[in-house]
């Protein structure tokens, strides 16, 4: 089933607004210009601060954090993450405020504006994955639980109860391969078995299981020669394409991630699109699939590794002159992605549009690779689209325990503001800011311990580079400090742009 959030005004001036969301995304609510849902600026919403609240959205999820307001946040009548009066402000952002999963029908209060939250989840046929309008819900329910529409119904031979499971396609727990076919499918379409479920709910951590391993097996067309790195969403083997003889990069999304059939149908949409990003300077993509529940991707393999794995190993930083030749290369790459146009692409609506241009989102050090085609060193951009498509899968969980978001040390303020809707010049930011990074060993802005670090990112900017690193020429410090300036708005539009401005000032 797909899921959407909706943010209702009920109370106050914007009352009747919403506020819709269908895919993952983070906002600010508050008074500033820059705010989404943006409230009044008026005396009834004089005790809510610019800044005042966290929304995290990842239907059919959503949290709230407050920002340790002096006023609070009410939830249902109940205030969260007020700071104590007595406490200056600076102090106050030391303190930790909690999330809180907030559910359908549940309230926020901001001065006089009246939030309630509606969540609303769109059941779809278990066999095409279509949608099944509410209207039509009691018709197409199975004995089992599930949904089959009228047209596979008929395909089915059968009318709705008497569907049989065993009719549809063979249901198979993505975590340790149970067959679910005699099983309820649980009503939020999560194929995972009751065992599964109940160790995720125990905080069970994901991992490369046993069972990851033998459908490694079934990949048809490599060997596994050995795993070289491991994250959140999945881990990364050294494989040999056995027609070829190249070795290649296999990239396995772990087993408690691909949840459900219309998860791996816009996952894998979304990815088809990466497909045409074919650059020297960007890791190309050459398959994906899917094997019993487990998605895998091989891309070009770089043998050099991550830049900031080679940086750590020489030292900690890096002088101009070593630095500056990758970031250059890489902003071709990133100049292309941004301009490239991708025609024919499908839309859930059945739809053909031509998208133009990709946004990284996520840019950094770790996603910067070296490789060394005859003898020369070239540097690729990794993972474009593929933060993209978690995303559109519902599959980046939240900020704080989430890839995609992740901690914003790399982030620009408008992508903190609003991450869906990045723009390029937040990539070119967040180049600007690993630049720096390879030159000083250090983030642009400081994050001291216990301090919420996306309230950091909105109120704070960049410490000049020459007081991270007085050796920094002085012309290059000037246009990374310009690069990084992020209030009221970016800098550098194009990565084209700041690469002029970089290559005139080495």
């Amino acid at each position: 089933m797909s899921a959407s959030v909706v943010i209702k005004v009920t109370g106050g001036k914007l009352r009747g607004r919403e506020f819709i969301f269908n895919d993952r995304t983070t906002c600010i609510v508050g008074r500033g210009a820059d705010c989404y849902p943006r409230l009044p600026d008026d005396n009834e919403h004089r005790t809510i601060s610019r800044h005042h609240c966290l929304l995290d959205i990842n239907p059919p999820g959503i949290r709230i954090r407050d920002f340790g307001s002096l006023n609070g946040t009410f939830v249902n009548g109940k205030k969260i993450g007020q700071r104590d009066r007595n406490l200056p402000r600076r102090e106050a952002l030391s303190a930790e405020f909690p999330e809180y999963d907030l559910k359908n029908g549940d309230e926020i209060k901001l001065g006089s504006t009246i939030f309630k939250v509606l969540i609303h989840m769109q059941e779809r046929c278990s066999t095409c994955m279509a949608d099944i309008p509410d209207e039509k819900l009691d018709s197409c329910r199975t004995e089992s639980g599930t949904y089959v529409c009228s047209r596979c119904r008929g395909d089915a031979g059968g009318v709705p109860d008497k569907v049989s499971p065993d009719s549809l396609h063979k249901k198979e727990c993505v975590n340790c391969g149970r067959d679910m076919s005699e099983e309820e499918i649980p009503a939020d379409g999560t194929l995972l078995c009751d065992k599964c479920r109940a160790d995720i709910d125990d905080g069970a951590k994901p991992g490369v299981t046993d069972n990851i391993r033998d459908r490694l097996k079934d990949i048809g067309g490599y060997t596994i020669i050995k795993e070289i790195g491991k994250g959140g969403m999945g881990a990364v083997y050294l494989a040999r394409n056995n027609s070829t003889g190249d070795n290649v990069a296999l990239k396995v999304m772990l087993s408690m991630v691909a949840v459900n059939d219309r998860s791996r149908e816009m996952f894998l949409r979304e990815v088809e699109n990466t497909r045409y990003l074919k650059h020297d300077n960007v890791v190309q993509l050459l398959d994906y699939g899917n094997s019993r529940g487990t998605f895998f991707f091989t891309l070009e393999y770089c043998d050099g590794g991550a830049v900031d794995k080679w940086m750590q190993s020489h030292g900690g930083r890096m002088k101009v002159q070593d630095a500056a030749p990758m970031i250059l290369q890489a902003l071709d790459g990133l100049d292309y992605a941004h301009n490239i146009e991708i025609p024919n692409v499908k839309l859930t609506d059945g739809r053909t549009i031509t998208v133009k241009g990709l946004v990284h989102r996520d840019i950094k050090p770790s996603n910067l690779f070296l490789t060394h085609p005859g003898g020369n060193q070239l540097v690729k951009i990794a993972d474009f689209g593929l933060g993209k498509a978690f995303d559109a899968a519902g599959l980046s969980g939240y900020t704080r325990t989430g890839s995609a978001a992740g901690t914003p040390v790399f982030m620009s303020r408008q992508q903190v503001i609003n991450f869906k809707y990045s723009k390029p010049e937040t990539d070119v930011w967040s180049m600007a800011a690993s630049f720096y990074y390879l030159l000083t060993g250090r983030f642009p802005r400081d994050f001291p311990k216990g301090k919420d670090p996306w309230y950091i990112v909105l109120q704070s900017r960049a410490v000049p580079i020459q007081k991270r690193n007085p050796e920094v020429p002085g012309r290059v410090a000037e246009v990374i400090d310009a690069a990084l300036i992020d209030q009221p708005e970016i800098t550098f539009k194009t990565a084209a742009q700041f690469k002029r401005e970089l290559e005139a000032a080495l």
